[in-house]
């Protein structure tokens, strides 16, 4: 169990780092070239929001998950 809780948690660390990677590279490069978003119909954070969406579906797998093997755990 120990060492799935350790898989979790980079699981978890390597998707909030992709997220906020991802998210700050899209904002340097909205600032350093407005006009490739320009020619979207949808905004320049869209691909931000969906990033964020998936990554929050990942972060809750994985918090059931832990929470589960806590749970379990907790009865031995």
């Amino acid at each position: 169990m120990k060492r799935l809780n350790t898989i979790l948690n980079t699981i978890i660390g390597a998707f909030v780092g992709v997220f906020i990677g991802h998210g700050v590279y899209v904002v340097w490069n909205f600032k350093t070239r407005p006009e490739l978003y320009a020619m979207q119909s949808a905004p320049w954070y869209t691909s931000i929001f969906v990033y964020g969406a998936f990554t929050i579906v990942v972060l809750l797998i994985c918090f059931v998950i832990k929470a589960i093997i806590k749970h379990k755990q907790k009865k031995k």
